[in-house]
């Protein structure tokens, strides 16, 4: 006989757990610096304006066609990639479960049961073995992919996540994890995997084949490529679930840090496309029917509807709202537990598994398999009822849903270790697909005893938390629902048995609580709400299904961080909040930034950018002049000085400088009165030969400098004095921008002009992209060191600054919301006195800042 001990200690364990891991002083995972930013916001240099002026309005015409079509193939190309998945997930889980239905029907009378748990260990060690293989090949591959397509649109460069091979294995290796019996999903490696195909389709290119190369000039940057990400993200979720709304809010809410009006609605037409290729095709291959459309994505939820004898069932009364708001705070805490434990684990992997040899992670995942199976077996055996078979269930049109999707692994019912007319309601769970089994708990009504549901909560609960995080493609939307339905189910069955509340329907009260699981383990309110409701297609689900979410967010955030954002801080990723906390507003930009800078001038000797980006590891650089007092003298003294001097004075713009401009341009005008403001102006200007007041000012302020030239690369042996001079700013340009400009032997000789200095188009610059050759594989010999590299027409003269007096909040906002990776800081007189990066305003740095300022006061 069954027992409820376990079942009532485990919200003790759950209390016991969460509070621990409140008041643990554990040392946390500060951000990685070897992590760099994707560059988002654009390099308005020579080439771009080139570009600028050569675009009329039918070639614009024709970049925005070239987007839309491209979003209509990544829609295509997305609903194909789940097609695969859900036909040879289908196609192996039938076979296992054809030979082993057999073999158990006919050791159940033989006593050979060993042999049937032989078989399907055989089946699923050899399926799970194949996906960690294929982790091996690509590590990124490993788990849902959401937290690394997270970090890829917050701004952050994660190596590999969005290459050929990765889509490969992910979808490969999905349906051999999905296939071998574990606990794992489909749908969240769907997210992934559109990601991948958003970034790699509009290239026309990928790493893993060199040797094909197509010459598309369209969409060569990073800006491009993330609206084209969050549209293949979206288009995963709308594949998943057939919610095709509740993708768009999902890359919105989820993914996308940065969005723009006009994305709102290419990302909803790639999820149209996405989930109407898969309902297609889906539709045509199980039901014969092709343009019938009958099943949206790889996960319906069916449709929720009374029978028509009872009249006394409603899906949902505003009394069951009560209900619903307990079953939001339980899952709240359902969903930190859960978190917690799989972050303990994951701490334990990263300090015990991966230093080890890669083999360890596949015998780990080995093993999980094993556990699971052997535990499967047995509970199904040892733990579930036999039950009468009854010939009405609840709801036909549910039936018939349920009996179409479960046709291809015989029945959905399952007999195993039961005598006749009865069947195994533990089996019944564990022996079919997920998503079977959560339209039984939606749909089935009284088939499940407490004591089953408690236990295969319980051990659904632990096994899909042990299972999350080994090397695997895993997603965890569904083992969630899955779990959260089966705590739903039990409520309903408890209030019906113990309280006597006849009215309630069981298949809304598995809903909300797979919702309110799946809301704490991931925290996620409105694209989930939306998704939800998408796929029941029953709007009136949407008050209590967005009420549980919220306090199941509420409750769980009390405690810790989302499952996602959980597995991104202890991978070390800069990740940025969306927006900061009012006490840092108590430092500004020069608390934060970074004074010691690596720069070039206008005009630098080959010698020195080789030296500078061998030794360095940062992709940007401010482009300076120095603020000398005998500047004639160096004029006079060294060509290379002199060009650099001679870009400083023409580039600094003054007040006095612009009316002279103005002036002169107004003696074109034919009023009088205009002439008299020109000439009176004239008549008290100042001579040309006589220095403007702020170069006056510098002058007066500084003292000359050592005699440092632009040949000369940063010394360690540098004094303060000659570290941290004053230079004055001119723009910005890229470690890539210099590389190619070495690659490609873009400099002239200082008996020359810079005017022969070769130029290079826009095309030619981003050419590589978006792997640009690394400094020490550039092969330089047959560059003279002493020649000179112009940089000018190449750097961005006018990337965002601020002020070293701004305020934290809106260094934050600005650098967020433009989705920049390096914002110089500039004082009054044009001085670059250092740099920020998305290290800088990470939670963590800032929080130690922010000591440091208490600590100063």
């Amino acid at each position: 006989m069954h027992s409820f001990p376990s079942w009532f200690a485990f919200p003790a364990f759950v209390l016991q757990t969460i509070l621990g891991e409140t008041h643990e002083e554990e040392d946390e995972i500060l951000p990685r610096k070897d992590y760099e930013s994707l560059d988002y916001d654009r390099c308005i240099n020579d080439p771009y304006l080139e570009i600028l002026e050569s675009m009329d309005n039918k070639k614009a015409q024709r970049y925005e066609a070239v987007k839309w079509v491209l979003v209509f193939a990544i829609g295509v190309c997305t609903g194909l990639v789940g097609l695969f998945v859900d036909f040879f997930v289908r196609l192996f889980t039938q076979l296992k479960f054809q030979v082993v239905q057999s073999s158990v029907e006919e050791c159940t009378e033989k006593g050979c049961l060993a042999l049937s748990l032989l078989e399907l260990l055989g089946f699923n060690l050899t399926f799970v073995f194949l996906a960690s293989l294929l982790v091996l090949i690509q590590p990124v591959a490993a788990g849902s992919g959401i937290p690394e397509i997270k970090c890829y649109l917050n701004g952050v460069k994660v190596p590999g996540v969005v290459r050929l091979r990765t889509v490969v294995c992910k979808a490969t290796g999905v349906l051999f994890s999905v296939a071998g019996g574990l606990f794992v999903g489909k749908e969240g490696p769907m997210i992934h995997s559109g990601a991948v195909v958003g970034a790699g389709l509009p290239q026309f290119q990928s790493i893993s084949l060199r040797k094909i190369q197509f010459n598309f000039p369209y969409f060569c940057s990073d800006r491009d490529k993330r609206d084209f990400v969050s549209a293949g993200a979206a288009a995963g979720v709308a594949a998943a679930f057939g919610a095709p709304i509740g993708g768009t809010l999902f890359s919105l809410e989820e993914g996308s840090s940065f969005w723009n009006q006009g994305l709102t609605w290419k990302v909803l037409f790639c999820s149209m496309a996405a989930t109407f290729t898969l309902n297609f095709f889906r539709s045509g291959i199980q039901f014969g029917s092709w343009g019938s459309f009958q099943l949206p994505g790889l996960l319906n939820f069916g449709e929720f509807k009374c029978s028509e004898s009872d009249k006394k069932c409603h899906l949902w009364t505003a009394v069951d709202l009560g209900f619903f708001i307990l079953m939001g705070i339980v899952g709240g805490l359902l969903g930190a537990t859960f978190n917690c434990l799989n972050k303990r684990l994951a701490k334990y992997r990263m300090r015990n598994v991966h230093p080890k040899p890669k083999l360890v992670r596949v015998l780990e995942s080995l093993l999980v398999s094993l556990t699971t199976t052997v535990m499967v077996f047995v509970a199904s055996m040892v733990l579930g009822e036999c039950r009468q078979i009854s010939s009405s269930r609840h709801g036909g049109n549910d039936t018939l849903n349920l009996q179409d999707i479960s046709e291809d692994v015989n029945s959905s019912i399952k007999t195993f270790f039961c005598p006749n007319e009865t069947y195994n309601d533990m089996a019944t769970l564990f022996f079919n697909p997920q998503e079977s089994a959560i339209l039984q708990l939606f749909h089935q009504d009284g088939t499940f005893s407490p004591v089953t549901l408690s236990l295969f909560f319980l051990l659904y609960f632990l096994l899909s938390c042990w299972t999350y995080g080994i090397s695997v493609p895993s997603g965890l939307f569904v083992p969630s629902l899955l779990c959260g339905a089966a705590f739903g189910r039990l409520v309903a069955n408890l209030l019906k048995s113990y309280i006597g509340l006849d009215h309630i329907y069981s298949g809304t009260f598995a809903l909300i609580g797979a919702a309110a699981f799946l809301g704490g383990v991931v925290r996620m309110t409105i694209s989930l709400t939306v998704i939800l409701i998408e796929s029941t297609n029953e709007i009136t689900y949407g008050l209590p299904i967005m009420i549980t979410l919220m306090v199941a967010k509420w409750t769980g955030d009390f405690f810790n961080k989302g499952i996602y954002d959980i597995h991104v801080n202890l991978r070390g990723v800069p990740l940025l909040e969306w927006e900061t906390g009012m006490e840092m507003d108590k430092l500004q930009a020069s608390d934060i930034m970074e004074p010691n800078l690596t720069y070039v001038y206008p005009h630098t000797r080959i010698q020195s950018l080789v030296s500078i980006l061998r030794t360095t590891v940062h992709h940007a650089f401010p482009v300076v002049t120095e603020n000398r007092g005998n500047e004639r003298e160096f004029m006079k003294g060294n060509q290379l000085i002199s060009n650099n001097i001679k870009f400083k004075k023409s580039s600094i713009l003054t007040r006095a400088g612009e009316q002279r401009k103005r002036s002169q341009s107004m003696k074109s005008y034919p009023s009088s009165e205009l002439r008299n403001m020109c000439d009176e102006h004239i008549a008290t200007e100042e001579p040309p030969e006589k220095e403007d007041l702020l170069q006056q000012m510098l002058e007066r302020r500084y003292t000359p400098y050592p005699n440092l030239y632009p040949d000369q690369s940063p010394s360690e042996e540098w004094t303060m004095e000659e570290r941290f001079r004053p230079l004055t700013f001119h723009g910005l340009i890229l470690r890539s921008q210099l590389v190619t400009l070495l690659d490609r032997g873009v400099c002239y000789s200082e008996s020359q002009s810079s005017a022969s200095q070769p130029r290079l188009s826009h095309a030619e610059m981003l050419e590589d992209y978006p792997h640009y050759p690394d400094i020490h594989d550039l092969d330089l010999t047959l560059l003279n060191p002493r020649m000179i590299v112009d940089v000018t027409p190449y750097m961005n003269p006018s990337p965002f600054t601020v002020s070293p007096n701004t305020h934290v909040s809106q260094v934050f906002n600005l650098f967020r919301t433009m989705g920049l990776r390096h914002l110089p800081v500039v004082n009054a007189v044009g001085e670059v006195v250092g740099i920020i990066t998305r290290h800088n305003l990470t939670h963590e740095f800032l929080q130690a800042r922010l000591r440091q300022h208490y600590q100063t006061i």
